[in-house]
């Protein structure tokens, strides 16, 4: 059995539970691509495509034959959403990268205007995919899975974009997709939503320390 094989395959049994070896990695690798992007660092965009290919894979349980046969199809959905964004968002760090700053990305705030429009989003998003994802077949509640779903796009094009609130979207993810997690038998990845949230809220806390070095770094030289 090749490596690829194991990894389709293999399980980590705890109890009567089997959990995918590949789900644990996925979100691994999920969280590697959010401390890299605490960070401000370029490859945290390979890193989290490599296992949102990892999770759209897991979350498809019934069509690819899991442990678990339930198909989360929001949290499938994101995983291709997240890749396509990520290209966006790895193109535009490298390019700030390049740049005579150095810098792959400049932490700042959205302001009033973005924030309402977030908001907007958040519950419009929600709104329209909830049929969508109901008519698909998606495991209920099935709104949560859409807010999940809503959430993560506008919170990985905040992250492109290098808008501070996008910490707090994702917290705003977490808090509504830990318990959809727990309740489809989707055990590992509900616990590294627990982390993720407490890893969000820190990442949100070390951008602010970013923006206030970089007013006072200016300050200095005006």
């Amino acid at each position: 059995m090749n490596l690829i094989e194991w990894l389709f395959d293999a399980q980590l049994h705890i109890g009567t539970q089997a959990i995918l070896w590949r789900e644990i990695v996925g979100n691994l690798f999920g969280l590697a691509s959010a401390l890299g992007g605490m960070r401000r660092k370029v490859w945290a965009w390979p890193v989290g495509i490599a296992g949102n290919l990892l999770l759209f894979t897991v979350f498809l349980g019934a069509v690819f034959g899991t442990p678990n046969p339930i198909n989360l199809y929001g949290q499938a959905g994101r995983q291709i959403m997240f890749i396509v964004v990520s290209i966006y968002g790895w193109i535009q760090w490298s390019r700030a990268r390049n740049s005579p700053t150095r810098v792959a990305v400049t932490p700042h705030w959205a302001g009033n205007r973005v924030r309402i429009l977030l908001g907007a989003g958040m519950i419009g998003g929600t709104l329209v995919l909830t049929p969508i994802f109901t008519a698909l077949g998606s495991f209920e509640p099935v709104w949560a899975d859409a807010w999940i779903f809503t959430g993560s796009l506008l919170a990985t094009y905040g992250m492109a974009k290098g808008w501070t609130e996008f910490w707090l979207i994702w917290v705003a993810v977490d808090i509504v997709g830990v318990p959809l997690l727990v309740s489809a038998g989707y055990y590992a990845s509900a616990v590294l939503y627990v982390f993720y949230g407490v890893f969000t809220l820190i990442g949100f806390f070390v951008w602010m320390r970013v923006q206030r070095r970089q007013r006072e770094a200016q300050a200095l030289l005006s």
